[in-house]
């Protein structure tokens, strides 16, 4: 059974329909990566699952539950553990701080114990001397390792991964690339919106080709760089366009 279905969804922005007609399952195993051209529904479609964006039609099942349902966002957001572009830390708090608000005031979790939780994540990202840093005190990609770490503590069945890399320089985007490859190995679910090819070739199991709201081409990673970028030449053309 798959653990997201995505059945033939429609989604619009004013006149603007940002997906059509779109349907996929992920199961609760691999690493699948979206890619295609900016504006062409792959963000939409990580945020209509977890909930933030209202789907005009068809339905998303998410662990079984419709997100369709308000009732069912709760249970939905803890199933899917969402990373964003633009880093949502709240500034007036700690690092540890940020980690334990959700798992104290959702899951009623005792503060020690998630504060012992807390430490294990951030040591998993490599940030276990940062606990008592602010926010302005970190550099882009550690803010990025602790909204990855955040996400982790409260034990996602997968992590929806919006452009995470896209604000950071060079060196800070290897650096949590680096991280999500590690929780790759470690079997962790993920859906990753990214241009980075690089990261598609290493960590993939699955790729997604989307183009102007629908889903063009839904393959295993080394037929999606072997055969289909040969085969389909507006695939071929993007690949070209990114230097890939």
């Amino acid at each position: 059974m798959a653990m997201i279905e995505v059945k033939n969804i429609t989604k619009s922005f004013g006149d603007l329909t940002v997906l059509k007609n779109f349907s996929v399952d992920f199961t609760q195993e691999g690493v699948t990566v979206l890619i295609g051209p900016s504006g062409t529904g792959k963000s939409t479609l990580l945020r209509c699952i977890n909930g933030l964006e209202k789907i005009d039609d068809g339905d998303i099942i998410v662990d079984g539950l419709s997100v369709k349902e308000k009732k069912n966002l709760k249970h939905i957001r803890l199933a899917c553990g969402m990373v964003f572009q633009q880093t949502v830390l709240f500034p007036h708090l700690n690092v540890m701080d940020n980690m334990i608000l959700s798992p104290v005031k959702l899951l009623g979790m005792d503060k020690k114990d998630a504060q012992e939780k807390a430490r294990y994540y951030l040591n998993k990202v490599g940030l276990s001397n940062k606990e008592k840093s602010m926010h302005n005190e970190l550099s882009g990609g550690e803010q990025q390792r602790v909204a990855i770490a955040r996400a982790l503590i409260l034990n996602p069945k997968a992590l929806l991964l919006d452009e995470i890399t896209s604000a950071l320089d060079p060196e800070m985007s290897r650096e949590v690339l680096f991280i999500l490859e590690n929780l790759a190995k470690e079997g962790v679910c993920m859906l990753v919106v990214t241009h980075e090819m690089s990261f598609a070739r290493h960590v993939a199991s699955r790729i997604l080709f989307l183009d102007k709201g629908t889903l063009v081409c839904d393959e295993p990673k080394d037929r999606f760089f072997s055969v289909v970028r040969q085969e389909n030449e507006r695939i071929s053309k993007f690949l070209q366009f990114i230097g890939e």
